[in-house]
This record gives structure tokens, C-alpha cells and sequence, in this order.
């Protein structure tokens, strides 16, 4: 598309971005060329998983920035599970919520993303509370 230019100069300075070629020279970029990026997705942490038929608090659990976290529950079980956060290495923990509510608090099985954080070196805990049966857990991303 042709660029438009009006006294009182009759030139435009135009800019543009380029990268470089194995040769050294520079490519402009263009919609045949466009700038060569690869979106780098960070490495997740490694699965908080086992079961237990007690009430315990199980972590922590470090997610990766920017990565949904998935828990499942399964298992024959009644009882209560809450996600915990904490942003000092867990010597506090804070039951997630959403607009002042309760979040990440499940009394029945589930499989689905529960959170997704942005702090790095916050760790995630599951406080489990059982009245009777065995639950199966799993955080990962």
C-alpha cells in the first residue's frame, strides 16, 4: 500500500524491524517473513499425588507461573478438601478464594483446573479433612 506524503516535506521516514540471517544480512519483516519467535512454556513442577485415609495437610506442591493447576479427587470418600497458598514457604497458609468466597474447596471427586498462579515461589497445600473413606489426590500442571 503506497504511503501518502504531504508538503512541507515530500519524503517519509519509514522504520522497520528485521532479523538476522546465517549470512549476517538483515530480513525485514514482512507477512512472508514474519519475526521468528517460539513461545517458551515453563517447566511444571512435579505432581503432588498419593491418598490417604486420614486428615493430614499434604505439600508443597510449586506451580510454574502461568500454567493451569489440575487436581483431581477420587476414591470412596466424605469429607472436605481445601487448596492452601502460601508466599513465605509455607508458614502460612491461606485457603484460596475467589471475590471473598471459597475456592478450591471440594467435598466430593474432581477433576478439573483449580488455579493458576502468578507469584513465583508460592507453594500450594491440600488440607484434607476426612469423616470416613480414602481419598486419592492429585496437583499437577
Amino acid at each position: 500500500m503506497p504511503i501518502s506524503v504531504a508538503s512541507p516535506a515530500p519524503y517519509a521516514p519509514l522504520n522497520a524491524i528485521g532479523f538476522s540471517q546465517p549470512d549476517l544480512s538483515v530480513s525485514p519483516v514482512s507477512d512472508g517473513k514474519p519475526l521468528p519467535v517460539r513461545i517458551v512454556a515453563p517447566t511444571p513442577s512435579a505432581a503432588l499425588a498419593g491418598d490417604t485415609a486420614s486428615t493430614i495437610q499434604v505439600g508443597p506442591f510449586t506451580p510454574a507461573a502461568g500454567l493451569p493447576i489440575m487436581l483431581t479427587l477420587a476414591g470412596t470418600w466424605s469429607g472436605t478438601v481445601r487448596v492452601l497458598r502460601s508466599n513465605n514457604g509455607g508458614a502460612t497458609r491461606f485457603p484460596l478464594t475467589a471475590a471473598g468466597l471459597a475456592w478450591g474447596q471440594y467435598t466430593a471427586n474432581c477433576c478439573e483446573p483449580v488455579w493458576e498462579e502468578s507469584v513465583s515461589g508460592s507453594t500450594l497445600y491440600l488440607d484434607i479433612t476426612l469423616a470416613s473413606g480414602t481419598v486419592t489426590y492429585r496437583m499437577e500442571q
